[in-house]
């Protein structure tokens, strides 16, 4: 790779790792900031935090379209699906669970530990595309199955996949079902039919450090004791944060996805357009704001180091997988060779990314695989 001098004018296109904390979520925070008191205490501090605790949830709960007390705040998603995956095999003892090859690390290494306590667990593989099909996890259930877990949106290729079948399917065999809804908030309706459902709030313009789990009628051992969160989650919760996730979700949930899409389509034609760049997931049931593609002939390392130096902020893979030189466990199990899926890129439009920047992030892309095929 040659060497080129960093660019001015950043362009951030990496919103599927996170997204900026919104001006209004901020100034809701803000409002609410003055209650520190401990929500568990009785005295008029504690009362305070715990209103805006109660609100926050109450809020939260209505957009979910659930009752209050199935909300257990979080803090974040990685915490949400190691509490519904762990929580729930523990509570049960022993059992067998079914889950993807393509989860976020969160499930997976959920999954790794549960194994190590002697759970039994199948991965589905994908098809080409990523997806996952109900007839797979039908296969798959056996009379000690216990949980199945399946994302709605892939993290790294952005692939929808049919959880209100699987949900219905589980309901029917009486197993748990889990899906990991953190980076589909933004984009889809709230499925109807999981018992456990993840959320993050920084994935939707709210704050870091706080998410939240869905828990519908589901016996969950909790993995840090204590009385708070109705005996699910230990530790004094911070009111303020859950506020800012709730006014974040009800900012997010009113936005028209068809601006985002017209500059996904924009941009999916300009680096399509490059010879030896193909497209990663399914090209119609996927996430609005992503696209992943491969640049067959480029140095992965070079070309993610190229694109940062030119002043575009884009992944390579999963935030949770920052600083790994391992290739991206989704392009693995889709089919890409190791040295494909190390050269590949996601891209992530967000809120406030606009026409322009999206060109010239094709523009700098261009420059940057030329770059990284040297």
């Amino acid at each position: 790779m040659k060497p080129v001098k960093e660019t001015k004018g950043r362009i951030y296109l990496d919103h599927a790792a996170t997204t900026p904390l919104d001006p209004e979520v901020r100034t809701g925070m803000e409002r609410v900031a003055e209650a520190f008191g401990n929500p568990s205490s009785v005295h008029a501090e504690g009362r305070r935090a715990r209103q805006v605790l109660d609100e926050a949830r109450e809020r939260l709960a209505a957009l979910l379209k659930a009752r209050p007390k199935e909300v257990v705040f979080t803090s974040g998603g990685s915490e949400a699906d190691a509490l519904a995956l762990i929580g729930t095999a523990l509570a049960r003892g022993r059992g067998h669970l079914v889950s993807t090859q393509v989860e976020h690390s969160a499930v997976l290494e959920s999954l790794k530990l549960l194994q190590k306590l002697g759970f039994e667990v199948t991965l589905l593989p994908p098809d080409r595309f990523g997806l996952v099909y109900p007839e797979q996890v039908a296969e798959a259930l056996r009379p000690d199955t216990i949980l199945v877990s399946v994302m709605a949106a892939n993290n790294e290729i952005g692939t929808l996949y049919p959880v209100e079948e699987i949900a219905r399917l589980c309901r029917e065999r009486g197993v748990v079902f889990h899906t990991d809804f953190v980076q589909a908030a933004t984009e889809l309706s709230v499925p109807e039919g999981p018992h456990l459902l993840s959320l993050s709030a920084h994935k939707f313009y709210g704050p870091k450090g706080v998410g939240a789990l869905l828990v519908r009628g589901v016996e969950l051992f909790p993995l840090i004791p204590g009385r708070q969160e109705r005996g699910l989650r230990g530790g004094t919760p911070n009111p303020a944060l859950a506020y800012g996730m709730a006014l974040a979700l009800e900012k997010a949930r009113r936005e028209d996805l068809s601006r985002i899409l017209r500059l996904r389509q924009a941009l999916e034609e300009g680096l399509l357009a490059v010879e030896g760049v193909e497209l990663n997931g399914h090209p119609k049931r996927r996430l609005a704001k992503l696209v992943n593609v491969t640049v067959r002939g480029a140095d992965g390392e070079a070309l993610l180091m190229a694109m940062d130096l030119l002043g575009v902020a884009v992944s390579s893979g999963s935030a949770c997988s920052a600083g790994s030189l391992e290739p991206s466990h989704v392009l693995l199990a889709i089919g890409r060779t190791r040295e494909e899926a190390r050269a590949s890129l996601r891209f992530s439009l967000g809120r406030y990314t606009t026409l322009e920047e999206v060109k010239e992030a094709v523009n700098r892309f261009r420059q940057a695989v030329e770059m990284a095929r040297l």
